[in-house]
């Protein structure tokens, strides 16, 4: 069973996303305050959902930045009432995975959930592929440049072996975020610019082509 970590300080909303998710069958652990929320890192959690804007002047940024100096790289969504694309990017840059903004149906948080769930944890046969001088641990979803891990988000990861896989191909924008983000992410393709871009500037021997009027390829 996955668990599901909620950080939600609106208790109506935290009420239902639960028993939407237990339906899903997950484990769903719920906090309305962020300073709770911070003991628990380091538990068990296959996912965090982060409220931006918390009551006890804990943000869901603090808590991200938190889980990732904690150097774990468990997939987070952020919800938040705010729609500007400044606070959308900083989520990513931060290694958000996904970012909602309310009001927000349910089921498509669900759907969002189910999509990051199945695309990080599904197994997969053969565990290390090497790239240049980087050598990448499918199993542990890890990667490593002379033996110096490079931390990637599991969003960042995903992209990676998108790529990996399908070497030479082209793929538009449309494309990677239906194989990315999966085909039930609404937000704009921008999205999909920021991640190379990120991905680029970690991992610099990595040959990501843009193709002019196209999408990108790895070459």
């Amino acid at each position: 069973m996955y668990t599901i970590v909620l950080v939600e300080d609106e208790k109506a909303l935290s009420n239902l996303i639960k028993i939407y998710l237990e339906r899903e069958s997950y484990e769903v652990i719920c906090f309305e305050e962020g300073k709770k929320a911070l003991n628990y890192i380091g538990s068990k959690a296959d996912l965090w959902i982060l409220d931006i804007m918390l009551k006890d002047n804990v943000s869901g940024y603090d808590i991200i930045k938190k889980i990732r100096e904690n150097n774990e790289f468990v997939p987070v969504i952020f919800t938040s009432a705010r729609d500007q694309e400044l606070d959308k990017i900083l989520g990513l840059e931060l290694g958000s995975d996904d970012y909602l903004t309310k009001p927000f149906s349910t089921k498509e948080l669900v759907l969002r959930v189910n999509n990051i769930i199945k695309r990080v944890y599904k197994n997969t046969d053969k565990k290390i592929v090497e790239y240049d001088e980087y050598s990448i641990n499918l199993e542990k979803r890890s990667v490593l440049f002379k033996q110096k891990q490079i931390k990637l988000t599991t969003l960042e990861f995903d992209l990676l072996m998108l790529f990996l896989k399908n070497k030479t191909k082209c793929f538009t924008r449309e494309e990677i975020l239906n194989n990315v983000w999966g085909r039930d992410y609404f937000g704009t393709d921008r999205v999909v610019d920021d991640g190379i871009r990120r991905l680029r500037k970690k991992m610099p021997k990595l040959n990501l082509e843009a193709v002019y009027g196209y999408g990108y390829r790895l070459v």
